[in-house]
């Protein structure tokens, strides 16, 4: 009991003392007696300090960082829920003026041509074998089965299987699909037949072929074709744009001359389409095909003289109307 009483004595004399100290030194300020005290306490425990500090600062971190780690990766989480909810809305927004912008084309060429239009949307692409897309719209806003279905651009197919709120298109690329086509200007009328999705952008190779009846006809690169039109407007009303004459060539047998088309409706990437549900009053013929691109301009050469300034050979005289060729 004695040692315990001196000792606690000792302590609480020990304190006081320091108390006193403190006091002194905290009231001096810069003029404190306890100033060089205060220096050598520095110097002694300085060191000590810093090397306990250097011990316990990284088990402190390393405490800090696991307390804190699933806060951190809340906080992550929900930086990078944020940042794709804003991408998203950025992408929507763009996607949404794109569709804007088809609609409004669409709407245009609809009027064009006098077709009474129910729009939809591409849901779905066939993964069988026929080539075949599916659409938002079905027999709940007047969609029926054989129907003309277009885009801004041209013909994309007709209706084939129709729900209440979908409806399924087969695609003018079809092998089984024929679309009864008229030429621009000549009017001579063939066949547009399907080559299966191994034309589209496959080597410069064509998704339609054109038949022509008359294997005589005038037909030539450039030109382009329009449906011709079925009998009572189903499946195929008249006056859709259908492609433009790529090439030409001959069957085996020479009965028909046959053209390889460049589609005006962009097959790979169709969103905003149409469904003709109801024909135009007239037949549209060549009304609902777009302009034609203006040629460019190209700078005219002087007929007088070549670059080496002799004659040109194209400067020749004219001949005579009674010299002959």
């Amino acid at each position: 009991m004695k040692d315990t009483r001196r000792t606690r004595t000792v302590l609480g004399v020990l304190l006081v003392v320091a108390l006193v100290m403190i006091t002194v030194d905290y009231r001096g300020g810069d003029g404190s007696p306890l100033r060089g005290l205060r220096s050598v306490g520095a110097a002694v425990f300085g060191p000590v300090e810093r090397a306990s500090a250097a011990v316990v600062r990284p088990v402190g971190n390393s405490f800090d960082a696991i307390t804190d780690a699933p806060g951190e990766r809340r906080r992550a989480d929900r930086l990078e829920r944020e940042n794709q909810r804003l991408r998203e809305q950025l992408r929507s927004g763009r996607l949404d003026a794109g569709r804007a912008r088809q609609l409004d084309r669409l709407l245009g060429t609809a009027g064009i041509g006098g077709y009474k239009i129910v729009a939809a949307q591409v849901i779905s692409a066939g993964q069988g074998f026929e080539d075949t897309v599916t659409i938002d719209a079905g027999s709940r806003s007047g969609v029926r089965a054989d129907m003309t279905v277009m885009s801004a651009d041209g013909l994309v197919g007709r209706v084939t299987r129709v729900g209440p709120a979908t409806a399924t298109v087969l695609l003018a690329t079809d092998v089984t699909s024929t679309v009864g086509a008229r030429l621009e200007d000549s009017r001579e009328i063939g066949v547009v037949q399907g080559r299966g999705r191994r034309g589209l952008g496959n080597g410069g190779q064509t998704p339609l072929r054109f038949q022509l009846l008359d294997a005589n006809a005038p037909m030539r690169v450039g030109q382009r074709l329009v449906t011709l039109g079925s009998q009572g407007e189903r499946p195929y009303v008249p006056g859709v744009p259908i492609g433009v004459v790529e090439r030409i060539g001959r069957p085996e047998g020479g009965l028909t001359r046959v053209a390889y088309l460049r589609p005006f409706a962009a097959f790979t990437s169709l969103d905003v389409v149409a469904v003709v549900v109801a024909p135009p009053k007239s037949d549209p013929r060549d009304g609902v095909l777009p302009p034609r691109p203006k040629p460019s301009p190209t700078p005219s050469a002087s007929p007088s003289a070549s670059p080496s300034g002799s004659p040109s050979p194209s400067a020749k005289p004219s001949k005579k109307p009674d010299q002959g060729d």
